[in-house]
């Protein structure tokens, strides 16, 4: 019997938070812990899938017609955009997915588990076009957002799918360039307040695009990726009072996202001024679009008074989890000063080469 595991790590957005909905660049970073999917072929023709993390179990026969797809069903709508590339089941599986990443904290907990069944589904039953990194995150993203009419942008799955630290540029003219930079003292500290991530996100959303909408009005040719800081003040002229602050945090958001960038290639960079820009970058967050909670500022201020180089809040808010960037040897003050300021947890990460299968033959109970 075949046995399966596919293993796909978290993912933490160090720049260009709730800018990938808008086409802008974000710099994101798989992270040290992971969803870990274990499939063992059961001779039958059903996915018998058990969730221990969450206490939930279900069977998918998937030679049963599908009829409609309830939202949020991530499995049947993976399988549903897989059938488009060819890839038909025809042996069951028993299948667990469990792992060490917090649930609805901002890590894309979620997201791990598409880009693992993806994986999954195609090293046991193959595609019709060439595999990659890419193409998994791609296909994890169409049935994830895509398919389901979701509000969020690729930098989820495309973070998770390449592994490391990347740069994505998440436009119409996507691409995305891989950083080698080492990046250490990466800390994550977890509030214990679920993050709002649907409602939030569609909001800010729709907020964000009538902003723009309103300068295009009168500015045919303006776009958002080209707009200048500097250029700022103009642009605010066309857009009405209650969505300045959506324009204005679109705008200075991705010009701290592009310096991070520059810095990021440098071939020595600046780890204190990196820092510096996640909290410029906070700063935003918190005080433009107001996506934070008491407990989230009590934590950053916990970070950055234990001498963190820099902290932010990472995801859609509401809570959710913080990301920090700590010096070398001061680690475990900072992890002291995030779970002293109300922290449900905080521990340090490594980065993560990314999404990848183990197949080994499963050993048969006698």
């Amino acid at each position: 019997m075949r046995k399966i595991i596919s293993l796909a790590p978290g993912r933490t957005c160090l720049f260009g938070d709730h800018q990938d909905y808008l086409g802008l660049p974000v710099i994101a970073c798989a992270i040290s812990r992971n969803i870990k999917l274990t499939a063992i072929e059961n001779g039958l023709r059903i996915f018998n899938i058990n969730k221990p993390d969450i206490n939930q179990k279900r069977v998918i026969n998937f030679d049963e017609e599908v009829h409609s797809i309830e939202k949020g069903d991530h499995l049947l709508y993976a399988l549903k955009v897989l059938k488009r590339y060819g890839c038909t089941p025809n042996k069951g599986y028993d299948i667990e997915i469990k792992g060490s990443l917090p649930i609805n904290a901002g890590t894309s907990s979620s997201s791990a588990v598409v880009v693992s069944w993806v994986n999954f589904l195609i090293e046991a039953f193959g595609i019709n076009i060439d595999v990659s990194p890419e193409v998994i995150s791609q296909i994890a993203y169409e049935s994830e957002v895509l398919e389901q009419g979701a509000p969020g942008g690729k930098m989820d799955q495309y973070s998770i799918g390449l592994g490391n630290i990347v740069y994505i540029e998440t436009g119409d003219d996507f691409s995305y360039q891989v950083i080698n930079t080492p990046l250490c003292g990466v800390i994550i500290g977890e509030s214990g307040i679920p993050k709002e991530t649907v409602g939030l996100l569609g909001e800010l959303r729709e907020k964000s695009w009538s902003a723009i909408l309103s300068v295009k009005k009168d500015i045919k040719d303006f776009d958002i990726k080209h707009a200048k800081k500097e250029d700022l003040k103009k642009y605010l002229n066309y857009v009405p009072d209650d969505l300045q602050s959506y324009l204005y945090a679109a705008i200075i958001n991705h010009d701290i996202t592009q310096k991070a960038f520059l810095e990021f290639t440098k071939k020595q960079p600046d780890f204190k001024k990196i820092g510096h820009l996640m909290n410029e970058h906070h700063k935003i967050l918190k005080d433009v679009l107001k996506i934070t909670v008491p407990r989230i500022d009590n934590m950053i201020d916990g970070a950055l008074n234990a001498g963190a180089f820099g902290a932010k809040i990472v995801g859609s808010g509401g809570g959710g989890s913080i990301v920090v960037l700590a010096p070398k040897g001061k680690e475990q003050k900072v992890i002291e000063g995030i779970k002293n300021a109300g922290a449900k947890d905080a521990y340090q990460v490594t980065v993560d080469p990314g999404a990848r299968i183990q197949t080994e033959q499963a050993k048969i109970k006698l």
